[in-house]
C-alpha cells in the first residue's frame, strides 16, 4: 500500500504538470475553436527563459519573469500570425500553429545546444516524509503551485470583467460581439493566459532533470488530456491531466510486474490508451459538451 500511493503522488505531481498544458490548450480552443500545436514550443521557451534567468536575478523572480516573457511571445504570435487569419478555415489555423511550434523549438534550440541544459530549480530529487510515505519535494511542488494557479484561474473567469468576456465568446462570438466585448483582446489573452501556463510547466518539467531539445515532445502528453477531460472543459482539462498522470505512473511501477507480456516502456502509450478507451465510452469526453446537430 505505501509503494500504491507514493506512485499515485507521483503521478498526480505529473499530472498537474499535463493538466497546466492541457489547459492552455482548452483556454485557446475555447475562445478560438483553435487547438494551437505551439503549446509544447512555448513549454520549451519557458524552460529554457528560466535556466537563464535564474543565473541572474535567482529561480523564482526567474520563474516569474519567464512566465511573463512567454506570455508576451504568445501576444506577440496570436496578432502576428494568427489574427491575420480570423475567418479562415480552422484546420489552415491550426496548420500554422504547427509551423510557429517548429520555428520557436528552432530558435530555442540554438539556445540549449547539445547537452542537457539546468533550470537551476531548489528540488531537484531530494525527498521529504509524509508520514511513512517518501516523495520527492518536486511533486509536491507540482501539485501546490498547480491548484493555485487553478484556484486563481477559475477565479479570474468567474469573477474578473476579463474573465467574463472570455466566457461570453467562448459561448457564442456572434453575441459576444453584438454587446461590445472585443472578440480580438480575448483571442490575445487567450493566448496570453495560454503561454504563461507554458512557461510554467516547462519549468516543472526540467525540474531535476534538466532539459534538452527533446524535452517538448512531453507536452504531447498534453493531448491525451484534453480529450479524456473534454476538449472544451477546464475542469476536465484539470481532471485528463491528472488521470493521465497517475495512469502513467502506475504503468511505470506496475506494468513489469503484473502485465509484462505488453512490453518495456508501455507507460509511454498508456496515456493514448485511456484516450482511445474514453472515445470509445464517451466521445466528447469525461466533462466535455455535447453537441447536437440538426440536419
Amino acid at each position: 500500500m505505501k509503494g500504491l500511493l507514493e506512485t499515485v503522488i507521483r503521478g498526480l505531481g505529473n499530472g498537474s504538470v499535463y493538466a497546466l498544458l492541457a489547459l492552455g490548450f482548452v483556454i485557446i480552443y475555447k475562445a478560438t475553436r483553435v487547438i494551437s500545436f505551439a503549446q509544447p514550443a512555448l513549454m520549451l521557451a519557458g524552460a529554457v527563459a528560466v535556466s537563464y534567468l535564474a543565473e541572474v536575478t535567482g529561480f523564482y523572480l526567474a520563474v516569474l519573469l519567464s512566465a511573463l516573457l512567454i506570455a508576451g511571445v504568445a501576444l506577440a504570435i496570436e496578432r502576428v500570425a494568427i489574427r491575420p487569419m480570423v475567418g479562415r478555415p480552422v484546420f489552415v489555423v491550426a496548420i500554422i500553429t504547427l509551423g510557429i511550434d517548429v520555428v520557436v523549438r528552432v530558435v530555442v534550440n540554438g539556445f540549449i545546444g547539445r547537452d542537457v541544459r539546468q533550470v537551476g530549480d531548489p528540488w531537484g530529487f531530494t525527498q521529504v516524509s509524509l508520514g511513512p510515505l517518501v516523495v520527492q519535494s518536486r511533486w509536491l511542488a507540482m501539485m501546490v503551485v498547480t491548484a493555485v494557479l487553478v484556484t486563481l484561474l477559475f477565479a479570474f473567469f468567474r469573477h474578473t470583467r476579463y474573465g467574463l468576456a472570455m466566457r461570453a465568446a467562448a459561448f457564442d462570438q456572434e453575441t459576444a460581439l453584438a454587446q461590445g466585448v472585443s472578440v480580438g483582446a480575448v483571442f490575445a489573452l487567450s493566448w496570453g493566459l495560454a503561454g504563461f501556463l507554458a512557461a510554467i510547466a516547462g519549468m516543472f518539467v526540467g525540474t531535476g532533470q534538466g532539459i534538452e531539445q527533446m524535452t517538448w515532445v512531453i507536452a504531447l502528453k498534453a493531448l491525451p488530456a484534453i480529450i479524456v477531460g473534454g476538449l472544451d472543459s477546464l475542469g476536465g482539462a484539470v481532471a485528463g491531466g491528472l488521470v493521465v498522470g497517475v495512469v502513467e505512473s502506475l504503468f511505470q511501477s506496475y506494468q513489469g510486474e503484473f502485465a509484462p507480456w505488453l512490453g518495456q516502456n508501455f507507460a509511454i502509450v498508456s496515456p493514448y490508451v485511456v484516450m482511445l478507451i474514453v472515445l470509445l465510452v464517451k466521445p466528447y469526453g469525461l466533462f466535455g459538451t455535447r453537441e447536437v446537430e440538426r440536419v
